[in-house]
């Protein structure tokens, strides 16, 4: 990766069209919903979810997902700490530009570390909802749904994030689950957060659905004006 940001001589083309113009064709304004957590959280599912929803409400929205990124833009890339911050960064910028482009862009990675999750953050920080599937250990490996955690288990998968590997949680997320809960975190452009909480409360400590989970971004999405023009 040594080429990475080396190139000289080159210079930013504007475009006679705009990030203004296009959300007003659109009726909507792009942003970046980053989910992130452990493997077995979640995040694809509702990632899925929320593409789904909006969807169905007329608004244009594209999921990146990790897996799916490393069949092809990041398929040269392994899981050194190295290569997961190379892999975190082209994500980031790929989703910039998608937010650009006017969509409401779902970014749904494991994103381990803090510093990588806040390097995307600084791409687009007012258009930036970081959601946290903040869900334990012992429940993610019980659902184990690509067998990963018994083969890391076995160690037969090296630097798996929570087993031998660290997940760097996030600090000032917008919306996180807690103990099963959906908490959303408002925000002002001083990034003063926790201005208001929401909440899905859990039935006999039933982990709320995707669905549920997605109407909650919604929610936070629309409260925001992402869902209307400029």
């Amino acid at each position: 990766m040594s080429t990475v940001g080396n190139s000289t001589n080159i210079f930013w083309h504007e475009s006679p069209v705009g990030r203004v113009d296009r959300q007003k064709l659109l009726n909507q304004q792009g942003c970046i919903v980053w989910i992130t957590g452990l493997s077995g959280s979640g995040k694809s599912t509702l990632a899925c979810s929320l593409d789904r929803t909006l969807h169905s409400r007329g608004k244009l929205s594209y999921v990146l997902d990790g897996d799916n990124l490393r069949h092809g833009l990041n398929k040269n890339l392994g899981f050194t700490p190295e290569d997961r911050t190379e892999n975190i960064r082209r994500v980031g910028e790929v989703a910039k530009l998608f937010a650009d482009a006017g969509l409401i862009c779902i970014a749904s990675l494991i994103s381990p570390y803090l510093k990588d999750r806040d390097a995307c953050r600084a791409l687009l920080p007012e258009h930036f909802i970081e959601v946290f599937l903040n869900m334990p250990l012992e429940l993610c490996e019980g659902r184990d749904p690509k067998g990963l955690y018994k083969l890391a288990r076995a160690g037969k998968i090296k630097g798996f994030t929570g087993i031998d590997d660290p997940y760097e949680a996030p600090l000032n997320c917008e919306v996180c689950t807690v103990n099963f809960k959906i908490v959303i975190m408002g925000c002002s452009l001083s990034l003063t957060r926790r201005l208001f909480q929401i909440e899905i409360k859990p039935d006999n400590s039933i982990c709320p659905t995707p669905n549920e989970m997605a109407g909650k971004v919604v929610s936070y999405l629309e409260g925001k004006g992402y869902l209307e023009g400029q």
